[in-house]
């Protein structure tokens, strides 16, 4: 991903200590110098990727809902579509919310309302009868490759629902406990006795990191075991050789030992060339397994920007730590939404207000991928439902031009596309700015010029490190502008400018 990052004031003061914010420190710095030995995917380079929660996209729920909508996200300007999991959920010890089962509740026509966790996976080679079947499927895959997209599978593999066949037919899949150990949260425990009493029946752990999470629905899975991983292989082969996928979104893949990725990576690559999207910040995955990760630290930060609970030079140093943790060559996945945010933090609206375009466009033109989240093209504000079906509305497709324009300057502009082949970055502001974060991108003659002000209140700004740009057009108004060294700019509060040279 590294994007070449360099800073035209405050640097020193940045690298001393004497900065107001210093960068986060990473928890893991695996592989800091030297370049990803993941090849990247010619397809992918000046990509954006799109989410797509099959359940809540359409009122009937299904894949040929989903195909009806593809020339739409064509011109959308999407080049990825990224489908949430297709597998059929597991019924046993199933969420009706994050504290209830629906075995607790007694009326059986209630009790159909509630769906479960689409990462509560049953089958992991067939798909979920309530979207279609695999032919429908098939045709979706095959409508989207005729429009020029691509399509990844969301996958989660470190573990399965409670009524998965492997349960009894291969319990030596999953992680073991003694009969009598507790390992669970206590204050979990106490407030659910009777849902551990049947846990611990069935003799298996409590489910990942159980001081962390709630994912009490599902079954740990023990990589430990070879035959597992050869089973995993065969999964993740399956739909790339059947049905023609070109990827894989896989959750909580820092929960999955490195290793493991390391070996299917060079598998599914004999079938063809894999785009690999890590739900997670593990610099060591970039290595030799995954394309692309989450910036979740860049997401958070652009979160509390919006609260003012940060400076917007807070990004600066984030870019720094970057470009010192990663592999060259890594991409990181910028967002201002996607499904866990929308359902558990709240819509791009409740988190950012008045500025959630400011940071969509910085979640466009940083390094390296943009995700938009469906119903983003829409101003949807609501959150989505987890466990249950809770269509989108989709309104008059407000945000579809705001978003139109930032694919279109990725797809036509070298100096945002991602990772190597994109432009090295220029911070313009510095420290005293306040609220003002600008930078300037460039790859060979193509220049993008980026300021925002990320704040409440209007900001003066000097632009003061431009020199030989040319002239500009501002490409949401179409103004053309020519900038000079020191000048002075007013911003109103939660205003962009994106300028591309001409």
């Amino acid at each position: 991903m590294k994007s070449n990052f360099f800073v035209t004031f405050g640097m020193l003061a940045l690298l001393s200590g004497a900065c107001r914010h210093q960068p986060e420190t990473p928890v893991t710095r695996a592989n800091p110098s030297g370049i990803s030995q993941v090849d990247p995917v010619e397809w992918a380079k000046d990509a954006v990727i799109y989410e797509v929660n099959i359940r809540q996209f359409s009122p009937e729920g299904t894949f040929k809902a989903v195909e009806k909508e593809l020339p739409r996200l064509k011109d959308l300007g999407i080049d990825i579509l990224w489908l949430m999991p297709i597998f059929p959920i597991g019924e046993m010890n199933r969420k009706a919310d994050q504290t209830v089962l629906i075995e607790e509740i007694k009326d059986p026509a209630e009790r159909k309302k509630y769906l479960g966790s689409y990462y509560a996976t049953k089958d992991y080679l067939t798909v979920n009868p309530e979207y279609g079947t695999l032919d429908d499927f098939k045709s979706l895959v095959d409508k989207i490759h005729a429009l020029g997209m691509h399509v990844i599978l969301d996958i989660a593999i470190n573990h399965t629902s409670w009524d998965n066949p492997w349960i009894k037919d291969h319990s030596d899949y999953y992680t073991r406990i003694e009969k009598d150990s507790t390992p669970w949260n206590p204050a979990w425990m106490k407030a659910h006795p009777e849902y551990f009493k049947k846990l611990k029946k069935l003799q298996m752990t409590y489910p990942i990191n159980p001081t962390e999470f709630d994912w009490w629905d599902v079954a740990e899975l023990n990589f430990d075991n070879a035959e597992l991983r050869k089973e995993f292989v065969k999964v993740f082969t399956y739909w790339m050789t059947t049905f023609d996928v070109d990827g894989y979104r896989c959750d909580h893949a820092h929960g999955v030992p490195t290793d493991f990725w390391e070996e299917l990576r060079p598998e599914l690559d004999k079938v063809k060339p894999v785009f690999m999207l890590a739900e997670a910040e593990l610099p060591e995955l970039h290595r030799k397994a995954f394309n692309m990760s989450y910036d979740w630290k860049m997401h958070h930060i652009l979160n509390d920007i919006a609260k003012n609970k940060k400076p917007a030079w807070a990004i600066a140093e984030h870019l720094q730590w970057v470009d010192t943790a990663y592999p060259d060559n890594s991409w990181l996945m910028q967002f201002t939404s996607n499904h866990d945010e929308n359902s558990w933090a709240g819509t791009e609206f409740e988190r950012m207000g008045q500025g959630a375009k400011a940071f969509a466009v910085l979640a466009a033109t940083l390094p390296d991928m943009l995700l938009i989240y469906n119903g983003q093209e829409s101003a949807f504000n609501e959150r989505l439902k987890f466990f249950v079906k809770d269509t989108i509305n989709w309104g008059e497709y407000s945000y579809s031009s705001f978003y139109r324009t930032l694919t279109e300057l990725k797809e036509n502009n070298k100096a945002l596309f991602n990772g190597t082949g994109g432009g090295t970055l220029k911070v313009l502001s510095s420290p005293a700015d306040s609220n003002v974060f600008a930078f300037m991108r460039q790859q060979g003659e193509d220049q993008v010029v980026v300021i925002c002000n990320l704040g409440e209140y209007p900001e003066d700004f000097t632009l003061r490190s431009v020199t030989r740009m040319g002239k500009l057009q501002e490409v949401f108004t179409g103004n053309t502008t020519t900038f000079k060294r020191r000048t002075k700019i007013t911003l109103k509060p939660w205003q962009y400018g994106v300028y591309e040279k001409k």
